[in-house]
């Protein structure tokens, strides 16, 4: 058994217990040491959490420190919650501040700050290893700023290098986003024009506009890094973390598992589904806080094509339990920057613009699963949530806080989306 009696038996720097860490590398290995620790866990419920994008070890652990805090004095007497922290390799760009972590700042203007920081290099170099040649040109083209029309061919042409998407291979997927393999002048006037309409820097129109060019061209940086997180969330849900579960399931059946992920995170957890057997009852809650993958992925039939169905189509029905997608309009990394990684080349719409094929469902909820409801807040907490089936949860009145250019993206540590946690899983008093 995990002793629960200190601080200290929970790992670094979590209040809670009796917790432990499940370490995931990009292909979904679990680290066989904290699968074995996850095992030990004494618990009726276990609790776990899978952070997003933008997260280096240590704001992981202080997330989920701060996150997991209230569920104690919120759970039932007959309720012995056992806490995991899913950690998979993410990234974290120093620069964007997150409410209650980092000082809050924006973008004082234009291209400002285009220079990537050491740790911000860093990291780069950690996710993706082996690639210090294209990271170096492109960092120093962000440093010196030349002339854009003459220089961003070449910073593009090492972006798509980077996630494997350089048009003029013979091995690039129709499904990779438009940002990707348009004219790079042009995409980085769109991602210039984005941060503007997010907060961040002003207009090319109104700025200095190879100045706010290069600042488009550091989002464009930022938007390989998303894609590559996209598909690694799925990776490690899919073939890491819900292998895991179902293993440790079959080994403990009484065990009942709550899944919750933010961001990318809820990529991960929701992917987990995929492993999880036909008639398996494991999983009895799935909460998602301001998930960064598509608000169709459980529509079993998509509007604008019929023939086909989102990525998780009627997967939640492997839930013993609801899902509960979480979503905030103040959130502007999903209202803005993700339509346009999600964007397809060949859509025929201009880059920006709204188009809700490309919508998140952190950004407006589940769409297109006929009979979810919809509910604010405040109406989920005070009437409680459907026994099963999807439930769009609009959060907006918690989260609502933090600087350019993702918004309220990673403001979810409130006591309120606990107490949807403790709903979705009747854990309550």
């Amino acid at each position: 058994m995990v002793d629960s009696g200190g601080a200290a038996a929970f790992g670094a720097g979590i209040g809670v217990g009796p917790y432990q860490e499940l370490t995931f590398d990009a292909q979904g290995d679990v680290d066989p040491a904290t699968r074995a620790a996850v095992a030990r866990i004494e618990a009726t419920d276990l609790l776990v959490f899978a952070h997003g994008w933008n997260s280096d070890r240590p704001t992981s652990t202080r997330l989920f420190d701060r996150f997991f805090a209230p569920f104690p004095g919120l759970v039932g007497a007959g309720v012995r919650l056992g806490y995991v922290g899913v950690v998979w390799p993410s990234i974290r760009f120093p620069d964007e501040p997150i409410p209650d972590f980092d000082p809050p700042g924006i973008l004082a203007d234009a291209g400002a700050g285009t220079a990537l920081d050491d740790a911000t290099r860093a990291a780069l170099g950690a996710f993706w290893p082996g690639r210090e040649a294209e990271l170096d040109r492109v960092a120093a083209l962000l440093a010196e700023q030349p002339e854009p029309l003459a220089a961003l061919p070449g910073f593009g042409a090492s972006v798509r290098r980077l996630v494997d998407a350089d048009p003029v291979g013979a091995a690039v997927a129709p499904e990779v986003p438009a940002v990707f393999v348009r004219d790079t002048v042009e995409v980085c006037r769109a991602l210039a024009e984005a941060l503007a309409g997010a907060g961040g820097a002003p207009s090319v129109a109104l700025g200095d506009g190879a100045r706010a060019l290069w600042g488009g061209a550091k989002e464009l940086l930022r938007q390989a890094t998303y894609y590559e997180m996209k598909k690694r969330a799925g990776v490690v849900g899919e073939h890491g973390l819900g292998p895991v579960l179902t293993d440790l399931a079959g080994r403990r059946p009484a065990l009942r598992v709550h899944l919750v992920g933010h961001s990318f995170g809820a990529r991960v957890v929701s992917f987990s589904l995929r492993a999880v057997p036909d008639g398996a009852r494991h999983v009895k809650s799935l909460t998602l806080l301001q998930g960064a993958f598509s608000h169709y992925a459980f529509s079993e039939r998509l509007p604008h094509d019929r023939r086909r169905g989102g990525a998780l189509g009627g997967l939640q029905r492997r839930v013993d339990g609801p899902v509960v997608a979480c979503h905030s309009a103040h959130d502007s990394a999903l209202r803005v920057f993700y339509p346009l990684a999600s964007r397809m080349a060949g859509d025929s719409a201009g880059l920006l613009g709204f188009d809700e094929r490309w919508g998140a469902v952190g950004h407006d909820g589940v769409q297109a699963v006929p009979g979810a409801p919809r509910l604010s807040l405040e109406a989920a907490l005070r009437g409680g949530l459907p026994a099963a089936g999807c439930v769009s949860v609009d959060a907006g009145s918690v989260v609502r806080r933090g600087g350019a250019p993702s918004g309220a993206h990673s403001d979810i540590c409130h006591e309120e989306l606990a107490r949807i946690v403790v709903g979705a899983g009747r854990m309550g008093r």
